[in-house]
């Protein structure tokens, strides 16, 4: 099976999605020229040309793309080619209606923007199939070919009878009969017991609340029904090209594919990330999004998009600032990315994303972007042979699962308050600016090699799941666990007594007797070591050996533990029924990290300052507004600058240092 190495091969790709069906033919001979003059390895291109290479059914234009690839290999540029899969032409839509999505109230989604196929539809996959068959033949064994691109951002939903008839047959692979199926989802509640597999429905726009179970099977239906598309494109053009490696791009940290399942399919795990510029914690996003791919990926992934600028879909689009394009993209290749590009290479003049910054933008290689970009190139260009393939070690672990995410925000739950996503967030950040890398890890894989586990908030967690958690911390792990987890089983039923008997064991604890949420905006105070505001959630605790770290100090909980610790077996186990306030939570993380002999990458450093070391190299990044002096013991050879340190770093704002130990 290839991997990012065989595209790689010792050196960080650079580049960006390249749409020349937009310009005239003139005009790709100034594009491999600026390219080349900015440090470009590679482009993707064909992302959205199903119409431009098939404009009539079944009749392909490809004499374009064979001058485009020659072009390319002859300027020493190698290609992603995409399967154009992504955007049907207006033709398949109009000749097939078919295929186009239903939404959940039955309307049809119809074509005039991107992404309008139902992933289950016959007709749908034949020619998606028919279209990659043309492409893979015609240039898998081309020079330029250094990997495949399945697609792009698979994230379509379709409620349609002919979803309706493919979920039916992934239930029956699921569960077998059907009662099976009506024990898994509880239907003797509210009358809904199925007595024919034909009754079965997607969960469609309905009077009240839908069926938990129901919802949350859909929710892995749909990720596994686009899972079946992308793994029929792969092995098309691994059929033609076995040594070329296959990809497909994810959204950032996204709801709708259970990431996991789809990196054990991936040759490559490549995924966009667009931080908000005006945000101050856009580096923190960054870095938890670049976690996840390593962590998916197992190793080296691909930054496929990021913008070299601003966006053009967020309700105010801020340009980044000079050296934010540079500080995010080695921020990226310090946790692990051995390939950088960006969206896209010339700034398109038409369509949605005419506002949508590039490497090249309207105004020219005049522009400070272009001039960074190509700064970034000659960065990336040195730093290649020192750290493409290299890991990055990481003793801690942020247990995050797609079902947990998708059963925890269904509705008529305790809060909808409640978010997932920001909680992973709220906790990654704890770790991030604590210096502590963290890889991200399903709760059922094997967590031996880590010091220190911890659980934001898994309201579902299987079998399988709760008795590694209850092995990691008996053979001398540090689990740290967040609030109302472990409360469902993998079929979204409450555990008895309303917490897993296995964890509230592991946890030092008899019951979770109340789960009291707080309403926006109220605050309780607690109090320990320490005095801390917590807010968003709480639970009336009883401890059976757990010894108390904090107290609620006030509201209807007072006096009752709110963290807790408990030693068992090897290791211990921390309990937080709250959410600390940011300081706190970073604060508690830190103690227990301590506890379990676990130190930042570097200490001390300034605020805004993170540190990662990937193989012998050390990042320093300045996410902070101004200058910062760092101090890091030893002798140093900044593979940026070529200057040898000692000690001392100083970092511009935006300002990044790659330090290798210098020689004796």
């Amino acid at each position: 099976m290839p991997d990012l190495h065989d595209a790689t091969r010792g050196r960080l790709l650079y580049g960006a999605d390249y749409n020349p069906e937009q310009w005239p033919e003139e005009t790709w001979q100034e594009d491999v020229r600026l390219m080349r003059q900015a440090g470009v390895t590679t482009v993707t291109v064909g992302v959205f040309s199903w119409a431009r290479l098939e404009p009539t059914p079944g009749a392909y234009e490809f004499g374009w793309l064979d001058r485009l690839l020659d072009l390319l290999h002859a300027h020493g540029i190698g290609v992603v080619l995409a399967t154009p899969t992504a955007s049907p032409p207006p033709w398949l839509g109009h000749l097939h209606p078919e295929t186009l999505p239903r939404a959940e109230n039955g309307t049809t989604v119809w074509y005039g923007s991107r992404n309008q196929f139902c992933p289950s539809s016959p007709t749908y996959r034949r020619h998606a199939a028919a279209i990659t068959e043309q492409l893979a033949a015609r240039y898998g064994a081309h020079p330029a070919l250094v990997m495949w691109h399945i697609n792009n951002e698979y994230g379509t939903h379709c409620w349609c009878d002919a979803t309706a008839a493919h979920f039916r047959r992934w239930l029956r692979d699921r569960h077998g009969t059907l009662d099976g199926l009506n024990s898994a989802w509880g239907t003797a509640f509210w009358s809904q017991h199925y007595a024919d597999w034909d009754e079965i429905l997607p969960p469609r726009q309905a009077q009240y609340i839908r069926n938990p179970a129901q919802l949350l099977d859909f929710a892995r239906f749909t990720s596994d029904a686009l899972l079946e598309c992308y793994t029929a494109e792969h092995a098309v053009v691994a059929r033609h090209s076995p040594a070329v490696p296959v990809t497909t791009n994810h959204m950032p940290f996204w709801r709708g594919q259970d990431g996991w399942a789809w990196a054990k399919e991936q040759d490559v795990v490549a995924l966009d990330i667009y931080p908000d510029p005006a945000d101050a914690l856009g580096a923190q996003h960054g870095a938890l999004v670049q976690d996840l791919a390593r962590s998916l990926a197992g190793g080296p992934w691909m930054l496929m998009e990021q913008a070299a600028g601003a966006v053009n879909w967020r309700p105010v689009n801020r340009p980044k600032p000079a050296g934010l394009m540079r500080l995010w993209s080695l921020q990226a290749v310090a946790r692990g990315a051995d390939a950088v590009c960006f969206f896209q290479w010339r700034q398109s003049r038409q369509g949605a994303e005419k506002f949508h910054s590039a490497m090249l933008p309207h105004s020219g290689p005049r522009n400070r972007v272009y001039r960074e970009a190509a700064a970034l190139g000659a960065d990336l260009d040195r730093l290649g042979p020192a750290v493409a393939g290299a890991p990055v070690p990481a003793d801690t672990a942020l247990l995050h699962d797609w079902d947990a995410w998708w059963a925890g925000e269904q509705p008529g739950r305790p809060s909808e308050l409640l978010d997932y996503r920001e909680n992973v967030t709220a906790w990654h950040r704890a770790l991030w600016e604590a210096n502590h890398t963290t890889d991200l890890a399903h709760p059922a894989a094997d967590l031996t090699r880590y010091r220190m586990v911890v659980i934001p908030s898994l309201y579902l967690l299987t079998d399988t799941a709760l008795d590694n958690l209850a092995h990691y911390v008996r053979t001398g792990g540090t689990l740290v666990c967040g609030w109302f987890t472990g409360v469902a089983d993998h079929q979204d039923r409450i555990r008895p007594g309303g917490v897993d008997a296995r964890l509230l064991d592991v946890l030092g604890l008899a019951a979770v007797h109340q789960w009291w949420p707080l309403n926006e905006g109220e605050t309780l105070r607690c109090t320990g070591t320490e005095d801390f505001p917590s807010s968003l959630w709480a639970e009336e605790l009883e401890t059976a050996g757990a010894e108390t770290v904090a107290r609620y100090a006030d509201g209807d909980l007072a006096g009752l533990p709110a963290v807790t610790r408990h030693a068992y077996g090897a290791g211990a186990a921390w309990y937080l029924s709250t959410r600390p306030e940011p300081d706190a939570l970073r604060a508690l993380l830190t103690r227990a990290a301590r506890a379990a002999g676990l130190r930042p990458t570097v200490e001390g450093l300034p605020a805004g300052v993170e540190a990662v070391r990937r193989g012998e190299l050390l990042f320093l990044l300045n996410h902070g507004p101004e200058q910062a002096k760092c101090e890091v013991p030893g002798h140093w050879d900044d593979l940026l600058t070529g200057h040898r340190l000692a000690a001392t770093v100083a970092l511009e704002r935006h300002g990044a240092a790659v330090l290798r130990p210098a020689a004796p």
